[in-house]
């Protein structure tokens, strides 16, 4: 058990690392592209302009972005259970990491309300610099619980339901995020095209909740353990 606890913690520090290496090549990308077409900060008008290739190229390159996530997780994990875990707690670093080191390197964001174009597969993404920023937040907590099964596999188990409300809640996260695109798409523009004007907050915030169903399972579950241990000790 001691030998398996220390090569977890190995583990995540390599992916910590990696993640951390990985934002910072992602944030100098964006900056030089961004500087090329004059978007150091995204929410002005036509955020996205094309040059030549540059729009398909941006495409490959996000999902490249996953496609390594993806890979660290799955290298540093010997479970479902555990790479799905260290490939969620890399994304959050990742993205975390990525905003700081654009604050370092250009000034932006200047505020975690600034907007960003987040992402473009399938749709262009729209939200302020927080948003993501907390789903990146509650992607590390469950990550590193779900890496823990990397000790056994029987260590941090989430029910159906959870899990349910939990896909229910990124779900709805994605229709807040590609709103704008939607209904910039049905008037005939590509979702890039001009801004969004305002935020869902709430139903962000009912998005997040749902996300988090899975961590509150494991608190509950964690409680009743202390619980049973503290009961069969005064016996």
């Amino acid at each position: 058990m001691k030998e398996q606890s220390k090569r977890l913690k190995i583990h995540i520090a390599i992916v910590v690392i990696f993640s951390i290496a990985m934002a910072w090549v992602e944030s100098s990308t964006v900056v030089y592209l961004r500087t090329l077409v004059n978007r150091i900060e995204p929410y002005q008008q036509t955020p996205l302009p094309i040059i030549d290739s540059f729009g398909a190229t941006e495409i490959v390159r996000e999902a490249a972005t996953l496609i390594l996530l993806v890979t660290v997780g799955w290298l540093a994990g010997t479970s479902w259970k555990s790479r799905l875990g260290f490939f969620m707690a890399a994304f959050g670093v990742w993205d975390i990491f990525y905003y700081l080191f654009l604050k370092i390197i250009v000034g932006w964001p200047h505020s975690l309300f600034d907007w960003d174009v987040l992402f473009l597969i399938p749709l262009p993404w729209w939200g302020p610099v927080l948003s993501p920023i907390l789903i990146s937040l509650i992607s590390i907590i469950l990550g590193s619980l779900l890496a823990q099964n990397e000790i056994s596999d029987a260590t941090f188990q989430i029910g159906r339901l959870s899990w349910s409300f939990y896909l229910c809640g990124i779900s709805v996260a994605l229709y807040v995020f590609m709103d704008h695109s939607i209904e910039a798409i049905g008037k005939g523009n590509s979702g890039v095209e001009d801004l969004p004007a305002q935020f869902n907050w709430p139903l962000f915030m009912l998005a997040l909740f749902f996300m988090l169903m899975p961590v509150f399972e494991a608190g509950i579950r964690l409680v009743k353990k202390n619980d049973q241990g503290v009961g069969k000790e005064s016996v």
